[in-house]
């Protein structure tokens, strides 16, 4: 089914509505804990969380959906509503506006719409399959990169890579022309504006990079596993988004040195 303008306004909604749970706890008293993998979560974390939650069941009662802070909830459509409240909670407590709440939609597995929102500036991405990504309402374009050596990389730490990966990317830093640590998602809004080339990262999880892909290959770009293939509900959490999709070829080149 395709993407309808009414599952652009929720989604929209839905951003909304996180980034009303998560602005009064900028910068303030907000709650800090440590999940069960030690990874910090917030007060503003599962509010901003619950919040959209509730919109999904009331207006979309047959979608699923995927949360990083509660369970699944399964749905009788084929879609599934995929949700981070906020990605980059280690950026929010640290005061940092660089985190940035994801939303998408997905369908058979594939994602069809994603939104990075960024609460603070007020800065948000919107990609919906077969359209142009826009960045706060106008068309944002990612930039033409024509060789590695001029690139600008990121990736938010080395230290979630393991050691095959932390190799493979060591290839890839010494062939690009900066590399940018931290930013979670917001690097991703950074390619698909076209100030940031490349952003490479392993580990993530489903509601980490299904809203990116809408959102960069709207703005021109691409984004696949570290063997080039589309990325899916089942991809195995190693991700490249490119700028230039030239530049695919030149990046898993690099990342093929792993291990050698």
């Amino acid at each position: 089914m395709p993407v309808s303008e009414t599952d652009v306004a929720l989604a929209g909604r839905l951003a909304d509505a996180a980034g009303a749970a998560i602005r009064p706890y900028f910068r303030k008293e907000h709650g800090l804990e440590a999940k069960a993998d030690l990874s910090p979560v917030t007060r503003a974390d599962r509010e901003a969380e619950e919040a959209m939650r509730r919109l999904i069941i009331a207006e979309r009662p047959m979608d699923g959906i995927i949360g990083e802070e509660f369970e699944t909830r399964e749905g009788t459509s084929k879609r599934q509503w995929v949700l981070d409240p906020i990605d980059g909670t280690r950026a929010f407590i640290a005061g940092r506006p660089i985190f940035g709440t994801l939303i998408a939609l997905i369908e058979d597995g594939w994602p069809v719409l994603g939104i990075i929102d960024q609460p603070i500036t007020r800065e948000r991405w919107l990609g919906v399959a077969g359209r142009t990504t826009l960045f706060n309402g106008k068309p944002a374009a990612t930039r033409i990169c024509r060789e590695l050596k001029g690139a600008i990389l990121a990736t938010t730490s080395p230290a979630l890579f393991g050691d095959d990966q932390l190799h493979a990317f060591e290839h890839l830093d010494a062939a690009v022309m900066s590399t940018v640590l931290g930013g979670d998602c917001y690097n991703y809004g950074c390619v698909a504006s076209g100030w940031m080339d490349v952003v490479v990262e392993a580990g993530l999880k489903l509601h980490d990079f299904a809203a990116l892909v809408p959102i960069v290959e709207g703005a021109g770009g691409r984004m696949c596993d570290w063997q080039g293939d589309p990325l899916h509900a089942g991809s195995n959490g190693e991700v490249i988004a490119a700028g230039d999709p030239a530049r695919i070829d030149d990046i898993l080149d690099a990342l093929a040195c792993r291990g050698h």
